[in-house]
């Protein structure tokens, strides 16, 4: 059986070689049409699919997402990482380098092995331009059309969610359809890019292998219990043999070992799975852990984010206490605890705790986030205003601190300001009538540069509500012709 898995290890390196080091996608698609493609596939995402927003969740799986990005030669796109709210395994590259992963398939990770896995993949996909090749190949790609390929690679092509459904059908009602699974030449090339800048970045290459497995042991039926995944990345099988083999045989650098702290991945998991598994589901896999190990501090601390989301918010005081008791300075649970001290309405506890965390961790995009709104809490609206600032300067697409900047401003008096920021707010959200309403308002500024500005985002506006009308007026006409 070894014998096999060499000589099939062989063969396929000697047949992809040439792809591996010049991908023949790269050549048959400009960079700035990839880009275009990627603006639009990124705004039907944003109008159809919900992400998740946590700075915590996000910036940890962007590190780890960049981390691998570094081992390329310099790439012409700019690499984002996105996870999707879709409780069903699947993850994909979009053109010009937006990942996502949907949030089933995080959850169902152990380690951050498992996460660098999926994601060298998919940057390999990307670094290779498979998927935008196959949407070059089509000769008109519109709005509907484009939907239904988001629903397909997001959801899967035997999608069963709503807006996979209704997307991909609008899709084929418009007689327009593509291929959206990748070939088995594909995924075997994106695998053997992948697992070379894991390597080179510190990771075995492991977890894409176990991920895999994970993914094919839920295929337990038939069909229609296929996990998504499989359908958008066939050849699992092949794959499985071919990443095997090459854990097994090929040569790691010298002197390389993979030695990764696992709790950076332990606490970003705890605390996804916290705010956004389901319940009682949560609840009841913490207390478990908790009465398995009383001591363990990520127990303590997921427990802790559950109870406070149920609005127990005395019992996740004390279980965040008894995680600092096991690590004092750890600037994550000291903001959570802050935070939870904020929602109780103990804003001077709230304020102690964040002010401590943010010495430890000054960029903490969420602790500023929480101190502001304590320093509008307590009445102190100028700290409250700077503190957003200092939050926006920092972060320019933090849109809930753009709200409540907005909301201290006005409750300081600062009442053109405060439009101005509450437009931004909606403007961002996709609330045209409210952005429109703050930003006439926020007309009566003095700032000759600022009211220029305010006149360009209404004008901006007025178009992206109307071509926002277009696209739904033509979706619903596809369905009403059609169906």
């Amino acid at each position: 059986m070894r014998f096999y898995k060499k000589i099939f290890i062989i063969f396929t390196a000697l047949i992809l070689l040439t792809d591996v080091c010049f991908p023949k996608a790269a050549l048959s698609i400009s960079v700035k049409k990839e880009e275009e493609m990627g603006r639009e596939f990124m705004r039907v995402v944003l109008e159809h699919f919900k992400l998740i927003e946590d700075p915590f969740i996000v910036n940890y799986v962007n590190k780890i997402g960049n981390k691998i990005v570094s081992a390329l030669p310099p790439q012409p796109f700019n690499y984002r990482f996105y996870i999707i709210k879709e409780n069903v395994y699947n993850a994909f590259a979009s053109p010009a380098g937006n990942i996502f992963i949907n949030s089933g398939l995080f959850e169902a990770m152990e380690n951050e092995e498992e996460l660098a896995g999926i994601l060298a993949h998919e940057i390999a996909h990307v670094v290779c331009r498979h998927i935008s090749q196959r949407i070059e190949r089509q000769s008109k790609i519109g709005f509907i059309t484009l939907a239904g390929i988001a629903a397909g690679m997001l959801l899967g092509l035997e999608g069963k969610g709503t807006a996979s459904s209704a997307l991909t059908l609008g899709s084929v009602a418009a007689g327009q359809s593509i291929s959206l699974a990748y070939s088995r030449e594909d995924e075997i090339q994106a695998d053997q890019i992948g697992l070379k800048c894991l390597n080179k970045t510190g990771y075995s290459g492991s977890g894409l292998l176990t991920m895999l497995k994970k993914i094919r042991s839920k295929q337990w039926f038939g069909p229609e219990e296929i996990p998504t995944y499989l359908t958008t990345h066939p050849a699992s099988e092949d794959r499985i043999v071919y990443i095997g083999s090459w854990l097994e045989d090929s040569e790691k650098p010298s002197g390389q070992v993979f030695n990764i702290d696992p709790y950076d991945f332990q606490i970003t998991h705890a605390r996804f799975v916290s705010t956004h598994g389901e319940e009682s589901l949560v609840l009841k896999k913490f207390e478990t852990r908790i009465a398995e190990c009383p001591s363990d501090p990520i127990a303590l601390y997921g427990y802790g984010l559950i109870l406070a989301r149920t609005g127990n918010f005395k019992d996740a005081e004390i279980n965040l206490k008894k995680a600092l008791e096991k690590r004092a300075f750890d600037p994550n649970i000291l903001r959570d605890l802050g935070k939870i001290y904020f929602l109780d309405g103990h804003y001077e506890e709230a304020f102690k705790i964040l002010k401590t965390s943010l010495n430890i961790a000054p960029d903490d995009i969420e602790g500023l986030f929480f101190l502001g709104r304590t320093y509008t809490g307590l009445g102190m609206f100028r700290d409250a205003e700077n503190t957003f600032e200092k939050l926006i300067e920092k972060d320019p697409d933090y849109n809930q601190a753009l709200y409540f900047l907005g909301d201290a401003y006005g409750k300081h008096g600062r009442l053109e300001d405060a439009h101005y920021y509450l437009g931004l707010y909606y403007k961002n959200e996709g609330n045209f009538k409210n952005a429109e309403f703050h930003l006439n308002k926020a007309l009566k500024t003095d700032d000759p540069d600022k009211k220029l500005k305010i006149k360009e985002m209404l004008k901006e506006i007025s178009k992206n509500r109307m071509k926002t009308e277009d696209r739904r007026s033509k979706l619903a006409s596809t369905f009403s012709n059609k169906f």
